[in-house]
């Protein structure tokens, strides 16, 4: 008797079975819905909190306004301008004059016929007295030389000095009053023992020394 094996599965056949099956899994795939849900949203409920009122307005403190009376202002002391310098050589002078001597003392007058008399004066006139002044034909001759170093530094100055004017009319003596520098002195004085004439000072018409003040200004003139 012989004996008849089973039968096994062919390849095609089970290639062909995967192939269906993985078609129609695909499909499945292609053809499937995918629903998400996610939570449902709850509606927004608020509720209302009460706000405290602002507070009042705080007032604001005005300073207080103080008048205080300002004291009188006491006037400021008037002062002179210094006098400007006169461009050019400028003289100045003050005379002073030897006092005049003192009137003579009355004579008792002689008593004549009855009765007791009282003693007469008589009137003495006062002397006349002329003051020196700058005699004109030399004024050209009183200003001094301009030291050279006062000159080469640019400096202007100014010399006040008495001069005793003699009966002849010149100078025989001079003192210093106040001057800018030695220098412009020592000019003035040179000068003056030398050059300066005057008209002398009369008494009764007689000539008489008498001082004077005289001032001397050097001042440097624009070229």
């Amino acid at each position: 008797m012989a004996y008849q094996g089973q039968r096994g599965l062919s390849p095609v056949g089970l290639g062909v079975a995967i192939a269906i099956n993985g078609g129609l899994l695909a499909l499945a795939m292609m053809t499937a819905t995918t629903v998400m849900r996610g939570p449902v949203d709850k509606p927004l409920e608020t509720e209302a909190i009460p706000i405290d009122p602002p507070p009042p307005p705080i007032d604001e403190v005005k300073p207080v306004e103080r008048v205080v009376n300002d004291p009188t202002p006491a006037p400021l002391p008037v002062v002179p301008p210094a006098p400007y310098p006169v461009p050019g050589p400028a003289m100045e002078s003050t005379d002073v004059i030897p006092p005049a001597p003192p009137p003579p003392v009355p004579l008792p007058t002689t008593p004549s016929g009855v009765g007791t008399g009282t003693p007469v004066t008589v009137a003495t006139p006062l002397p006349v007295l002329v003051a020196a002044s700058v005699d004109p034909r030399y004024r050209a001759d009183f200003q001094p030389d301009y030291p050279a170093f006062e000159r080469n530094i640019g400096r202007d100055g100014v010399v006040v000095v008495r001069v005793l004017v003699g009966s002849n009319g010149r100078v025989s003596a001079i003192e210093p009053v106040r001057s800018t520098s030695d220098a412009f002195f020592e000019a003035t004085k040179k000068r003056a023992l030398s050059k300066w004439r005057f008209r002398p000072a009369t008494r009764d018409g007689e000539a008489v020394e008498s001082w004077r003040e005289m001032t001397v200004r050097f001042t440097m003139q624009d070229s």
